[in-house]
C-alpha cells in the first residue's frame, strides 16, 4: 500500500486527527487549539446590571476584534470589559484566549486563573477555562496539571477534555508511536 492510496482511504477529518496525535504542537498554529465546548453545558444567568450589559458589549467587540486578526485592540476591550465589571470569569477566558493566540502564555495563565475563581456558577465557561489551561499545561509538557484540568472539564462534560486525557495517557502514547511506525513503514 503506498501513500498516496492511504491518503485516499481517510476523510480530511481522519487526517488532521492521525497528524495531531503523532505530532500535537508542532507547527501548529495558536488558533488550531480553539476549543468547542458542547453547547448542552451552559453557564448560569448573570444578572443584567447596567454595568454587565456595557461589559458584555465591550467583550463582544474584543471577541469581534481578535476574529479580525486585531489581538492588540482586542486585549484592551477586554481590559475595559473587565474594569467595568470584574466579576465576569468569560472575559477573563475570552482575553486568555487571545494572549495566547499573542504568545503570552503567562498572561494567559494569569486570565484563566481569575476565570476559573469566578466560575463557581458558569459551567460553560469554566468548562471553556479548563480545557485551554490544560492545553498551555500541556504545551509547557506539565502533563500532570493538564491532565488534572482535563479531568474536571471532561466531567463537566467536555468531549475535547476526555481526547485530551486520551492522547496525554502514557499507554495512548505508546500505541500512537506504534502506529507512527506502522505508517512509516507503509510510506
Amino acid at each position: 500500500m503506498n501513500k498516496p492510496f492511504f491518503r485516499e482511504c481517510l476523510t480530511e477529518h481522519d487526517q488532521k486527527v492521525l497528524e495531531s496525535l503523532f505530532v500535537p504542537f508542532e507547527g501548529v498554529p495558536p488558533s488550531t487549539f480553539d476549543i468547542d465546548i458542547e453547547s448542552e453545558i451552559k453557564d448560569a444567568p448573570e444578572v443584567e446590571s447596567h454595568s454587565v450589559v456595557e461589559s458584555k458589549k465591550l467583550e463582544l467587540e474584543g471577541i469581534q476584534l481578535a476574529e479580525q486578526g486585531l489581538l492588540d485592540e482586542a486585549v484592551v476591550k477586554f481590559e475595559e470589559a473587565i474594569k467595568i465589571s470584574p466579576s465576569r470569569c468569560s472575559v477573563y477566558n475570552n482575553k486568555a484566549q487571545v494572549l495566547r493566540l499573542k504568545g503570552d502564555d503567562d498572561g494567559a495563565l494569569k486570565d484563566l486563573e481569575k476565570a476559573l475563581e469566578l466560575s463557581s456558577q458558569q459551567a460553560r465557561t469554566r468548562c471553556q477555562a479548563l480545557c485551554q489551561r490544560g492545553l498551555l499545561y500541556r504545551k509547557m509538557e506539565n502533563l500532570s496539571a493538564a491532565k488534572q484540568d482535563f479531568e474536571e472539564a471532561s466531567k463537566l462534560g467536555s468531549k475535547f477534555a476526555r481526547n485530551q486525557l486520551v492522547e496525554i495517557n502514557p499507554y495512548s502514547a505508546l500505541c500512537n508511536q506504534m502506529l507512527q511506525a506502522a505508517f512509516q513503514k507503509l510510506q
